[in-house]
């Protein structure tokens, strides 16, 4: 079964504050676009404080980055988007179930390759 972990609220606001920052917004503009206290989203940058779903949507449309990104630092489009949890769902496996697996991925890889031309 998957471990639960606490989600990690400073973390968050560190990747809101870096992305606010990367769009060259001051904290004033970035409230204002999404119907916040400057307060508030201070709170939220620091991780003093909880921050809802819905809102969590709204930065992330805003800030242009996915909501996996302001969760796990890893984003859809990178390089190492589920890098970690596929290292580590195949060291559970035994080497017939790896063989397996890279069989299916190469499937994958080449339906995708010859999908594309």
């Amino acid at each position: 079964m998957e471990e639960l972990t606490e989600i990690d609220y400073k973390i968050i606001g560190e990747r809101i504050k870096k992305a606010r920052k990367k769009l060259d917004l001051t904290q004033e503009q970035l409230s204002e676009k999404i119907d916040v206290s400057v307060a508030y989203l201070s709170r939220v940058e620091r991780g003093n404080t909880k921050i809802n779903l819905i809102r969590l949507v709204e930065l992330a449309e805003v800030l242009n980055v996915s909501i996996s990104y302001l969760i796990t630092g890893i984003g859809i489009n990178t390089k190492d988007y589920l890098n970690e949890e596929i290292r580590q769902l195949l060291q559970k496996c035994t080497p017939a179930e790896k063989k397996l697996i890279l069989n299916i991925a190469h499937i994958i890889v080449e339906k995708n390759s010859y999908n594309s031309q």
